[in-house]
């Protein structure tokens, strides 16, 4: 289908009665990502990128699904709100866009890393709900405020369009109390909500819902293992559809070996560096999260890629990273099995997960002696994206039944 013919068939979609188009943005520090959904025939229209916000260099990259076309260009983008003022122009463009109209579009969803303790499930978004995720930005000061920023601009952009937020850690309110709490002064925890939130939330859910479906097994009668392996690494142990436990806790940080994150830790360590290195809480907060992980262990990079070409030349230290890496997993797995009692499938997803099978591999033929052959080991790629736009879909739907 020629460029033409697929985008006046994609604009003659919009016309369809009870199309949903759903459009979900992610945005990051500098980035704002994008896909248009028709969730009813779980269709991706169209998606792209806004790179190296406030930049000189910022652009855009663009592609119409079957439409044999991508687009790449340098924009003047200044702030996140300008950004998605360039994605409205996109999608509206009369040679390369999707939509006639911003109108057309059904529902905005949101990807927000930290609910708090507040939000349970994905909520139609409003004053309240933005004072809340303004709040918890404390929590998640990299994620939270792109988020509210990608929000206002949308609600400025997208007028009449009700807007949704999916938040990363409402998949582990189901943890019990005994699971999230931490072995401090309990008192922190009332005052100040210090516990394991859990992250990647979206991502362990949506292959939970696949597993089930591979295994053709219902979801809320299986015990799963997933493992997010990103540049942010995360596993879940789920019991009947339900999050139990996960490796991510109070933030991102704690966990498995990442990119460039230490995962677990002895807290002592970072007094020990205050006083030994001089350094203040911002450089040892620095160096946690953005210095350490495969990249700091290595000294190579943060790419499993780079890192497997390093091992092939005989790096030592990278294949000491690998090594901490693929141990830590195991070491979850197995605590994990434990709390599980027993393990039907261990899913991996992600850029790692879905693309180095062979640790994968390695671990299944590892833990041969603990989870036997009954336990099945699947790759299967997320789609937070699709799973944004499908709860964006269910509660617009609601909101527009309970009017009637």
């Amino acid at each position: 289908m020629s460029p033409q013919l697929s985008l006046h068939y994609l604009k003659n979609e919009r016309q369809v009665k009870n199309t949903m188009i759903i459009l979900v943005i992610n945005c990051g520090s500098s980035s704002v990502k994008f896909e248009l959904f028709n969730v009813k025939k779980e269709a991706v229209l169209c998606k792209g990128v806004v790179e190296r916000i406030g930049g000189v260099t910022s652009s855009i990259k663009y592609e119409v699904s079957g439409a044999d076309m991508l687009i790449k260009k340098k924009v003047q983008c200044d702030d996140h709100h300008a950004a998605i003022e360039i994605i409205k122009n996109v999608l509206t463009d009369k040679d390369t866009g999707v939509l006639s109209d911003v109108d057309e579009v059904t529902g905005v969803g949101h990807r927000v890393v930290h609910g708090g303790e507040e939000f349970h499930e994905s909520t139609l978004i409003d004053k309240d709900v933005i004072k809340s995720i303004k709040k918890f930005s404390e929590l998640a000061p990299l994620h939270n405020p792109p988020a509210l920023e990608g929000i206002t601009g949308c609600m400025k952009i997208f007028k009449t369009v009700p807007q949704v937020a999916v938040f990363d850690t409402a998949f582990h309110h189901s943890m019990p109390e005994y699971a999230y709490c931490y072995g401090i002064p309990y008192k922190f925890y009332k005052k100040y909500k210090i516990r394991r939130y859990g992250f990647h939330g979206t991502s362990h859910r949506y292959v939970s819902i696949k597993a089930a479906e591979i295994l053709n097994k219902p979801l809320n009668k299986l015990k799963l293992i997933t493992v997010h392996l990103g540049n942010g690494c995360s596993i879940s142990a789920v019991s009947g559809g339900k999050s139990v436990d996960t490796s991510m806790g109070f933030t991102p940080l704690e966990g498995l070996l990442m990119g460039t994150r230490s995962g677990d830790l002895d807290p002592a360590v970072v007094t020990f560096l205050m006083h030994r290195e001089g350094m203040d809480e911002d450089a040892v907060n620095e160096t946690l999260n953005k210095k350490s992980g495969i990249l700091g262990v290595s000294g190579v990079s943060n790419d499993m890629r780079d890192l497997l070409d390093a091992i092939h030349e005989k790096n030592v230290r990278a294949k000491l990273a690998y090594e901490m890496f693929v141990y830590r997993i195991k070491k979850y797995i197995g605590a994990y099995a434990a709390v599980l009692g027993r393990v039907d499938a261990v899913v991996f997803t992600a850029g790692i997960g879905e693309n180095v099978p062979e640790i994968k591999d390695e671990i299944r033929e590892k833990l041969k002696f603990l989870l036997g052959n009954g336990t099945e080991f699947l790759t299967i790629g997320t789609n937070e994206e699709l799973l944004i736009a499908k709860d964006t879909c269910e509660i617009i739907s609601k909101k527009s039944n309970s009017r009637r």
